[in-house]
């Protein structure tokens, strides 16, 4: 299969994923990038911000027409992920390629642990906690700068848990703070975007896009729990082979 070819199906399973479940594609990208592509792990986690980012963006604009983005809130809860994006995608790469990919692993197999773990969440709102939100929004800004990931997984739970916001509000919202998160990780990445192989990542970028539309309507015709189930094991499995990868 050719390079291109590659790139799509992998696009399109990526956007497959954060459509139909609104969050933990993105965890798929990097490795996808890496074992499939052949980027470095420091090029596949920039160029990963790339593609979330772009599918992201397109994904909240369809929110928002539906009134499921909490603007305020989420800019509030954005900005304080801000400077840990910039400073971890700063950080990311002095770091050994064999460290990221483990910590990658370990990000992987926490997403897919959460996905076997969710139970169902009751629609309520509740009141802000801004010391809880801005230390939720700093972790989460330093986990998209450090590893590349939008970390939708995270997101969405920590704005009903900690925000207190109704779901579908919460997977509008998330779409805007990994949005602002992925664009400061990638102001702090700025050196590593030279060389990055446009002809693949375009490609890769505009199947996710695509794909993201799909899941949609893959959501409404099977479980959720069964997609997350699937997904979940899949994580596993590729979180268990970047481990060994990066023991070797």
């Amino acid at each position: 299969m050719s390079v291109l070819l590659l790139a799509l199906a992998a696009g399109a399973v990526v956007g497959l994923a954060l459509g139909a479940l609104g969050g933990g594609g993105s965890v798929l990208a990097v490795p996808a990038l890496i074992y499939l592509l052949g980027f470095t792990p420091v090029a596949a986690t920039t160029a990963s911000l790339i593609i979330v980012t772009a599918t992201s963006v397109t994904a909240l604009l369809a929110h928002a027409r539906d009134g499921n983005v909490q603007w305020r809130t989420g800019s509030l809860f954005a900005m304080a992920g801000i400077l840990p994006a910039i400073a971890a995608g700063n950080l990311a790469g002095s770091v050994p390629e064999a460290l990221l990919t483990a910590a990658f692993a370990m990000v992987a197999i926490l997403a897919a642990l959460r996905m076997l773990g969710r139970r169902h969440v009751h629609d309520r709102q509740g009141a802000v906690r801004p010391s809880r939100a801005a230390a939720v929004g700093s972790g989460l800004g330093a986990v998209t700068g450090f590893l590349g990931v939008g970390g939708g997984f995270l997101a969405v739970p920590a704005l009903v848990s900690v925000l207190g916001l109704r779901m579908r509000a919460a997977v509008g919202t998330s779409l805007l703070v990994i949005t602002v998160n992925s664009m400061a990780a990638l102001a702090g990445r700025a050196d590593t975007l030279d060389g990055l192989k446009w002809e693949i990542i375009g490609p890769f970028a505009g199947a996710a896009i695509l794909g993201a539309w799909d899941g949609r309507r893959l959501s409404a015709r099977v479980s959720s729990g069964l997609l997350q189930r699937v997904f979940a094991f899949v994580l596993l499995a590729v979180a268990a082979f970047m481990l060994v990868d990066a023991a070797v």
